[in-house]
């Protein structure tokens, strides 16, 4: 038996550690048997400043390969370090192989050439303006996936309805609205069954009625999840995931997905493409990474399956790098970066936004990808035309949503 006083210990630690937010705790747990298919949105955000144009290669521009001679991903051709060849002018770093069948599936876009108004080359002030989607704007309180959350209100509440798997909660998410952070659903589950007993016979007759009201919400979120059973999950249509923490996280979010909890809103972050020295091309330090994100992706997408056609899956970084690779032969930080679109209902098979070119003159401040395509356009259209949000002006205060300069990204 669990001592009153360790219970309330642990289990203030647990929901800390959870990431409840209070609206959460002030409110009772709706049923779950509502398994009615939502539209479901998972963001992915690649911290650090990924380089876009080893991503998605310019390999039509021979600028680009005089500017990077050491880290150049090759034209496409024969050899396996070459670029796979998008539409001619644009190709993907061969580590991203697992993609291209979605690519040529047309149910991936990309956006080029996309990125914040805002000049910033701090990390930590770009992350900020993109989870906020208020660039230069320091002070917003709150993520602009939680203000989705406040302007579309849920058909029925449920405690998952936005997670991120990820040790805290992202600014992305951060807000009134109820979400959470967590690093192990199965943990979630394996603490409820710990507990459960010591709560309902310490506390099921409380008097102090917010605790009881607590105590039974978050209870009734764990043994929902522990319903689940999230230890036996078997990932389906040959999926699979790898065993890093990134590729672990889409698997559980693929879990979760799958268990009828009322999932609308899930996050996974990626980091280490902060690639200054030694970066490599089709092998190396960033050939590594998108390795296990290309592998991950296409392993969430193939376990999916049907459920693909009402979930998007966006990708981001908080700016791109350099167009000219420097002298440790790696990149420093630049501006216009690279998107990817991926799933239900997306006009797919396409490069969108206006490329501005690659020469001196073309360039960000003469050394950077310029961005053409602001990134709450894109954030904008993903919210109107995939998540039905009409009015998305709450979302994205200071900026005015215009459905002229959405890319068409969906039909």
């Amino acid at each position: 038996m669990v001592s009153r006083r360790a219970f309330l210990r642990d289990g203030a630690c647990a929901l800390v550690s959870l990431g409840f937010a209070p609206s959460f705790l002030a409110r009772t747990v709706a049923a779950t048997a509502d398994t009615r298919r939502s539209k479901q949105l998972i963001a992915i955000f690649q911290r650090g400043a990924v380089d876009g144009l080893s991503v998605v290669v310019p390999h039509g521009e021979a600028e680009y390969y005089r500017v990077r001679p050491g880290i150049a991903i090759g034209r496409p051709e024969k050899s396996a370090d070459a670029a796979l060849d998008l539409d001619g002018f644009f190709g993907f770093n061969p580590r991203l192989a697992p993609l291209k069948p979605l690519w040529d599936s047309r149910d991936l876009a990309i956006v080029h050439a996309c990125g914040s108004p805002d000049a910033t080359r701090s990390h930590f002030d770009a992350q900020d303006y993109m989870e906020t989607a208020t660039p230069g704007v320091k002070s917003t309180p709150d993520g602009w996936l939680n203000r989705y959350l406040q302007v579309r209100k849920a058909e029925s509440e449920t405690p998952f309805r936005a997670v991120a798997l990820t040790p805290q909660m992202p600014r992305m998410l951060q807000g009134r609205a109820a979400a959470m952070a967590m690093n192990q659903i199965g943990q979630f589950g394996i603490r409820a069954a710990q507990a459960q007993h010591a709560f309902e016979a310490e506390y099921a007759a409380a008097a102090d009625r917010l605790l009881g009201g607590t105590g039974r919400d978050a209870f009734d979120a764990m043994k929902t999840l522990q319903a689940a059973e999230p230890s036996r999950y078997q990932a389906e249509h040959g999926a699979e995931y790898p065993t890093t923490a990134f590729g672990q996280a889409l698997k559980q979010i693929a879990q979760l997905s799958k268990a009828g909890v009322g999932l609308e809103v899930a996050f996974a972050e990626l980091g280490g493409w902060d690639t200054h020295v030694n970066q490599g091309s089709a092998q190396g330090q960033l050939a590594t990474r998108l390795d296990d994100f290309s592998r991950s992706i296409a392993a969430l997408v193939t376990d999916l399956g049907e459920r693909m056609a009402d979930t998007v899956v966006l990708t981001m970084s908080e700016f791109g790098r350099a167009v000219s690779e420097n002298g440790n032969r790696g990149t420093d930080h630049g501006h216009g970066n690279a998107m990817m679109v991926i799933g239900g209902g997306v006009r797919g098979g396409h490069v969108y936004g206006r490329w501005p070119g690659l020469a001196a003159e073309q360039r960000y401040d003469g050394r950077d990808l310029a961005v053409t395509t602001d990134f709450r356009d894109v954030f904008a259209e993903v919210v109107v035309r995939h998540l039905g949000v009409p009015d998305a002006s709450r979302i994205f205060p200071g900026y005015r949503i215009d459905d002229r300069r959405f890319a068409g990204l969906f039909g």
